[in-house]
């Protein structure tokens, strides 16, 4: 694999972040409409005495069976009254991220009409980092407490590939997956080639629903990651290619390039400068070449065969 320096890491990054065109879509008159709950706010200034009205503007956050006992030793534990304090440093308002959540509502509204907005409860969950953010139907959980940033010291034993997004720039994009994953259904392609176009067809998603924002932010790579990514594209479709996996359905696959990991695993001595999920990336740039060459509607998009899609994409990895 290709080797890079700093400089070139750096440039790399900003045109694979401008590259790609940006398709412009006027949502300024699409209307979305939704409330933001601070459930973390209400509940840990909650008092002995105003417990109960917390209790009945929140009623499926307080299981019955719970005394408030429960509730008030949690409320005054000192390390969660700390992980509170922490959290209102970062989010001692949200209209930031209401506004970035008002825009991707009308993005998905634009390409799905029936969309509903949902209401949001903002919380914390003990940086319960698998679980950032939870899509219910119509409601939507957001915990605070695993965006404080990457460097906060709450974070300090996590793997740095995990930390890369404990930012509040990355919950527009972890409530963008949550839509996604709802609306694509399960993917029956067992190949290799199948399973990385369906998680590109999802990456696109992102890219149409969250058209300004950066693709270091859409792909979760830290910068040197991303840069990897972009300047050894061509070295690893030749590597897929020249180990015959594309219609492999071996599972070991998805551990290796696919899951949530480091690094993604050659097994070759460099294999700790790749990212993870490198055939998330590669999935990615395949369906963005089939898009511009295809006029295809989203709709469409989840439902064209990967194999159909793949012919049909003219995709080669830039040299």
């Amino acid at each position: 694999m290709k080797k890079i320096h700093l400089f070139i890491v750096l440039i790399l990054v900003f045109v694979s972040c401008n590259k790609e065109k940006k398709t412009t879509i006027d949502v300024s008159k699409i209307q979305v409409a939704f409330s933001v709950d601070r459930f973390d706010v209400d509940f840990y200034t909650s008092t002995k005495n105003t417990l109960q009205k917390t209790k009945e503007k929140y009623p499926l956050l307080f299981p019955a069976q719970t005394p408030d006992s429960i509730w008030l030793a949690k409320i005054n534990d000192k390390d969660e009254q700390e992980l509170f304090a922490e959290t209102q440093k970062i989010f001692s308002n949200f209209d930031d991220e209401k506004q970035e959540l008002t825009t991707l509502f009308k993005h998905i509204k634009y390409y799905y009409p029936k969309f509903t907005s949902p209401k949001i409860i903002t919380m914390l969950t003990n940086i319960d980092y698998e679980n950032r953010v939870v899509l219910a139907d119509s409601l939507l959980l957001i915990s605070l407490d695993a965006y404080l940033g990457k460097n906060h010291p709450f974070y300090g034993d996590y793997p740095k590939y995990i930390k890369e997004n404990n930012h509040k720039k990355h919950i527009i994009v972890d409530v963008a997956k949550s839509y996604i994953s709802k609306q694509f259904p399960p993917n029956l392609d067992r190949t290799f080639l199948g399973k990385l176009i369906y998680e590109g067809k999802k990456m696109y998603f992102l890219d149409a629903y969250l058209p300004f924002v950066s693709d270091k932010e859409k792909s979760g790579y830290s910068v040197e990651k991303l840069a990897w990514a972009t300047l050894n594209e061509e070295q690893v479709w030749k590597y897929f290619i020249d180990k015959k996996l594309l219609y492999d359905t071996d599972t070991k696959l998805n551990a290796r390039f696919l899951d949530v990991a480091p690094f993604s695993k050659f097994y070759l001595s460099e294999d700790n400068k790749s990212p993870g999920q490198i055939g998330v990336f590669i999935g990615w740039q395949i369906v963005r070449s089939f898009m511009r060459e295809n006029d295809v509607s989203l709709q469409e998009l989840i439902t064209i065969k990967a194999s159909d899609l793949f012919k049909k994409s003219g995709y080669k990895p830039k040299k």
